[in-house]
């Protein structure tokens, strides 16, 4: 069965990419390892566990990202429920939450907007355990799955439904820290990434407007000025392109200690701030 996945990925990914997918999936659903698939690859298995076996297989050869397939993603050592209501963590988002925890203060109250599978929220609260922490999203999908994974990793977190961009919404305070990673991919730059992304990912967590791409970042930080405790932090993820601009957009709104920071490739892509 390995080989005749393996083969039939081989065309869409390339030999190497396709087997480690092979090995991913086999290790998730029959708990092999790297040795025990070569051991057992002549084997027959059941007719259930070969009905799940192709069924991801079609799905994988839709393109349809593996994580979604099988239903979890790693973020900073927790596995974490994830599916099409919510993007997939990616690398740099982990580079953000350890730039965080790497501050030597702490943090009693802290609130994540744009939470969506709550891995910067629950990776913060495992971090901290007596911090209170608020996660928010606008999506009721994306609660239902930071809640479920909140309840599965023994986080408590707090979730709340709300849109940061609705006239009249407050976030009531303080928090010693606000961290956000909105919507930041200008719509113009989705004809140049991977397809499996733009057909499958939520666009609406994805992409902001080229016509305003500071326009969550406006209203997070304009929300942010009052509801961060005096000292209190707000850190932010970004277009590398953008972030510059950002930290321009917070001191402008009287915000102290501005820096940008650099992601693991060398691209501007954090911004720290001040109350």
């Amino acid at each position: 069965m390995f080989d005749r996945y393996r083969s039939a990925l081989n065309e869409r990914f390339g030999a190497n990419e396709a087997r480690a997918i092979g090995r991913a999936v086999f290790q998730e659903y029959l708990g092999w390892d790297i040795a025990q698939v070569e051991d057992h690859r002549a084997d027959l298995l059941d007719d259930r566990t070969l009905e799940r076996f192709e069924s991801s297989l079609a799905r994988l050869r839709e393109g349809e990202p593996l994580q979604y397939v099988l239903g979890h993603a790693w973020f900073m050592g927790l596995r974490l429920h994830v599916g099409p209501a919510v993007l997939i963590p990616r690398p740099e988002t982990e580079e953000l939450v350890q730039c965080i925890m790497e501050q030597d203060r702490p943090f009693p109250r802290i609130l994540d907007l744009g939470t969506g599978s709550g891995c910067i929220a629950i990776a913060i609260k495992k971090k901290w355990p007596a911090s209170h922490v608020v996660g928010v999203d606008v999506s009721a999908e994306a609660l239902d799955i930071a809640r479920k994974n909140s309840d599965a990793l023994g986080a408590q977190v707090e979730w709340r439904k709300c849109d940061v961009l609705a006239s009249g919404t407050v976030f009531h305070g303080p928090f010693d820290l606000i961290v956000s990673n909105p919507p930041y991919v200008p719509r113009s730059d989705a004809f140049a990434m991977p397809k499996h992304v733009i057909d499958h990912e939520p666009h609406g967590a994805l992409f902001v407007e080229d016509a305003d791409p500071l326009v969550f970042y406006r209203a997070i930080a304009d929300h942010a000025s009052r509801a961060l405790s005096r000292g209190g932090s707000l850190w932010f993820e970004a277009h590398y392109q953008h972030a510059k601009a950002v930290a321009d957009l917070l001191l402008d709104l009287g915000y102290r200690d501005v820096r940008v920071e650099k992601d693991l490739s060398g691209a501007d892509r954090f911004i720290r701030a001040e109350r």
